[in-house]
């Protein structure tokens, strides 16, 4: 049963995104000293508002399966504590069945789960690799334009060797590939979440002599 509430909530706040690193040919050797730059590729591609934006229509429409997902694991639960509560006065025989009957609805709620994960990360790597190619075509023809000679992969470098342990933040152009990526895409930013509205504070009640 912990393992299905798991689930849910996985589900409910939207899944780990893992893409594969973005590979290009290496580039051809030029005179003169080399000008280098490095990327966050994967933090750049989840923060276009193209992403973000594929991203939340995503998210509604895998809502019914989380809600039905919710539902059964409550359904479950409560079948589970009554199960417990009613046990002693239960013959050996119901109290079988029902515990079949509950172990029943488990694997089925199990693989719905599974089922929903696979089908949501599917689509999730299939936006990834999408708006992926598209920011590194924005990247690539940036870096011709500056003329760098190498653009690291910040996200990468901090997995495997070799590891960035300095760069001055002026070579960072994650920032400047990822806003004119969103110009060339016309996609709007998406709007802010709303804000919290804080409590009012209680009347007092009025004093009296």
């Amino acid at each position: 049963m912990k393992r299905l509430l798991a689930i849910i909530i996985t589900l409910a706040s939207g899944f780990v995104l893992s893409a594969a690193a973005q590979t290009s040919p290496a580039p051809a050797a030029t005179a003169g000293p080399a000008k280098v730059a490095v990327f966050s590729f994967q933090a750049a591609v989840g923060q276009t508002n193209e992403f973000q934006r594929d991203f939340a229509d995503l998210q509604k429409k895998y809502e019914p399966r989380r809600q039905q997902l919710k539902s059964l694991a409550d359904e479950i639960d409560s079948l589970e504590k009554q199960l417990k509560a009613q046990g002693d006065k239960l013959s050996e025989t119901e109290r079988a069945h029902r515990a079949k009957a509950i172990d029943e609805k488990k694997k089925h709620a199990q693989r719905f789960a599974e089922d929903a994960q696979n089908d949501l990360q599917g689509e999730m790597q299939e936006i990834y690799n999408r708006v992926a190619g598209k920011v590194y075509d924005v990247l690539s023809n940036y870096a011709q334009q500056q003329g760098y000679t190498l653009v690291l992969d910040e996200t990468v470098t901090r997995q495997q060797a070799p590891v960035i342990l300095y760069s001055d933040r002026s070579t960072d152009i994650t920032k400047t590939v990822l806003d004119a990526y969103n110009l060339k895409s016309g996609v709007p930013a998406p709007p802010p979440p709303p804000a919290a509205t804080a409590p009012k504070p209680a009347a007092k009640p009025p004093v009296t002599h």
